[in-house]
Parts: C-alpha cells; sequence; structure tokens
C-alpha cells in the first residue's frame, strides 16, 4: 500500500487552551486542570502544531483576573503538557509576571493581547525572557473594547499600531525574528464595519514583514454572517476565515477546531501545490 503523501507548507496551526470560566467560546468546559490537560492532549492529537493556553479570558466584558490565580492555573497546565509533549506552548496573558512564570514552566511564546502595553515593564521583561512574543492589536481593553470602536481606516490604523510596537519592542531588546504580529479580529472592532475590512486587508499586515497569527476562529463577526449562530455553530465560518488568512500569507492560526481547520489547509495548499506544478 502506497504511503500517505507529506501535506505541504502550510501555516501552523495554534491550537486554544482556555482555562477559564468564562471563555466566550468554551465557558468554563477546561477549567479543571485534568480537563484542560486532556483537551490539551487532543488537540495534539488532531493536529495542532502549538497550543495557546489562557487562564484569563478576554471577550467582551471580561474581568481582570489576579496575578496569583492566574498564574496558579496556567503553571501546572504548561509544565503537564511540556513533561509529555514537544509541540511549544504559548501564554495567552497580558501580564509580565505570569508570561516569566509560564516560560519558567516551559512555554515557549507570550501572547499579549495588549501587544506589551499593560504594565510599564512588559517590554523590558519580554527582552529579559527571550521569547517568542505575538503582539496583538487591541482597542481599548477587553471590559470596554466593544462599546464604540471607531477607525477611519481600520487597515492602515491596525498596520500603524502593529510597526510601532515591533519597533518599541525591538528598541528594548526584542530580537526581530522572535516577533509576531497579530491584527486582533474581534478586540475593539465592529462586528461586519470592522473586521471584514481587516481581514480582507490581511496582506497589508503580513507586508510590515513578521509572521502574523490570525485569530478569527468562532468570532461574533462570523455568527453575523450566520443568522446570529452560537461560537460553537461557526465552524464553516472559522474555517472559511483560516483559508482566507493562509492565502493573505499568515504564518499561523489560532483555532479551537484543529482538526477541520488541519484538514482544510493541508487540502488548500495541495491544490496551490499542483497549481505550480502545472504552471511551471
Amino acid at each position: 500500500m502506497a504511503r500517505p503523501l507529506a501535506p505541504p507548507p502550510r501555516p501552523r496551526v495554534m491550537g486554544i487552551v482556555n482555562a477559564t470560566p468564562d471563555s466566550f467560546s468554551d465557558g468554563g468546559r477546561f477549567l479543571d486542570p485534568a480537563a484542560a490537560l486532556a483537551h490539551a492532549r487532543r488537540l495534539i492529537a488532531e493536529g495542532a502544531d502549538m497550543l495557546d493556553v489562557g487562564a484569563e479570558s478576554t471577550r467582551p466584558g471580561a474581568e481582570p483576573v489576579p496575578v496569583e490565580l492566574e498564574i496558579e492555573r496556567i503553571v501546572p497546565l504548561v509544565r503537564a503538557i511540556r513533561a509529555e509533549s514537544a509541540v511549544p506552548v504559548s501564554v495567552d496573558t497580558m501580564k509580565p509576571q505570569v508570561a516569566r512564570a509560564a516560560v519558567a514552566a516551559g512555554a515557549a511564546i507570550w501572547n499579549d493581547v495588549t501587544a506589551l502595553r499593560h504594565a510599564p515593564n512588559s517590554l523590558h521583561v519580554a527582552a529579559e525572557l527571550g521569547c517568542e512574543v505575538v503582539l496583538m492589536h487591541m482597542q481599548g481593553e477587553p471590559r470596554t473594547m466593544q462599546a464604540e470602536p471607531h477607525y477611519d481606516d481600520v487597515v492602515t490604523e491596525v498596520a500603524e499600531f502593529l510597526a510601532a510596537r515591533a519597533e518599541a519592542a525591538m528598541a528594548a531588546g526584542v530580537a526581530r525574528e522572535r516577533i509576531w504580529l497579530d491584527p486582533g479580529i474581534g478586540f475593539g472592532k465592529h462586528m461586519l464595519r470592522h473586521n471584514l475590512p481587516l481581514m480582507a486587508g490581511l496582506p497589508r499586515i503580513v507586508a510590515l514583514g513578521f509572521p502574523v497569527l490570525l485569530g478569527a476562529s468562532r468570532k461574533s463577526f462570523i455568527g453575523a454572517l450566520s443568522g446570529g449562530a452560537a461560537p460553537d455553530q461557526r465552524l464553516g465560518g472559522s474555517i472559511a476565515a483560516a483559508l482566507v488568512g493562509a492565502s493573505a500569507g499568515v504564518a499561523a492560526v489560532r483555532v479551537h477546531d484543529v482538526a477541520e481547520t488541519v484538514q482544510a489547509l493541508n487540502v488548500q495548499a495541495a491544490i496551490a501545490q499542483a497549481s505550480e506544478t502545472q504552471s511551471a
């Protein structure tokens, strides 16, 4: 029997592990440490290239979590994942104390929705840790970001913000090759008025020259385009968004549904490869 072909290059898939009681998509299903670890194992088995572990919800209206509690939720989980898997772990936090503790436990990426603006020493800590950092655009902060988001030109403003934050990170000592950018779909953006142009404008974000992480999975704009579908009923739209990101050249997609996304990206990449072969 013929061996299966290796899939062609495509964006890496980052699986989401929400160790929180109030996530917008899976509200508390993985708050229990054993459940969170089982979910991480399942995502890895489904083909996740990376895992993003968070212990503080950043959904609209979310309340902050004390540093100590966030560390208590994250550190044992990161240690447990690293004890049995080589898959890189990202810590989704805005707090430098939490990032420091998670990196000490084995995390390799600091994914910060505030683009290292939450604390005065965030930039310094990122440089000191030497890990990869994801700088995300967000207008406002989670509790209020969806109140009245406004842009004159959302793509230009997001691109300019991300370029400035990358420069600030490099000036603080973060190596250029360790910087990722995230346009922040759904963070301080109107469902359709801002998120759709930003999705369409992804090539401009990619053109900034840094790897781009796209987090559009199950976001509210998909629900708005799907008759108000609940988060767990947004698989088709989430895959469509991932494919748009892949076509734009993003380096990774952050998703809830790993197996389905991996399959879709592999098929898209294989077709693109066949098209290139025919054109050669």
